[in-house]
């Protein structure tokens, strides 16, 4: 941003931007009468989000805005996502075996008892013979 007929130029902090647009969204949608005290109120329980949840909504703000042009600031959260996914994808493959393993065993059983009455039939028509 810039001053028409100047040589200063300001920078927007890092996520500023994105938390005047989450503002800007919130206010369209509700139409406040009074919007300062929405605005108030708006980073207020931002604030207790911010506080209960340890997640910083400018932080990652930033963070996605870098990322156009800095692919190293999502790194580390790239890193944490991936062990991420790769617990629930073992979880997944533990769950899925266990499956498997009660499917071959259903089947089994059901064989053996198939395999049972076809050797009663046999014994029986044996008997009769």
């Amino acid at each position: 941003m810039s001053i028409p007929f100047s040589n200063t130029h300001y920078r927007i902090p890092q996520g500023f931007g994105n938390l005047l647009e989450g503002l800007t969204r919130e206010i369209l949608r509700e139409q406040p009468e009074n919007i300062p005290a929405f605005a108030a109120a708006y980073f207020e329980n931002l604030l207790e989000k911010r506080e209960k949840t340890n997640f910083d909504p400018a932080e990652w703000g930033s963070k996605v805005d870098d990322r156009f042009y800095n692919n190293h600031a999502f790194k580390v959260w790239s890193c944490e996502k991936s062990l991420f996914l790769l617990s629930i994808k073992d979880s997944f493959e533990e769950e899925k075996e266990k499956e498997e393993f009660a499917a071959v065993k259903i089947q089994a059983v059901f064989r053996g008892h198939v395999a049972r009455e076809e050797v009663k039939k046999m014994k029986e028509e044996k008997e009769k013979e």
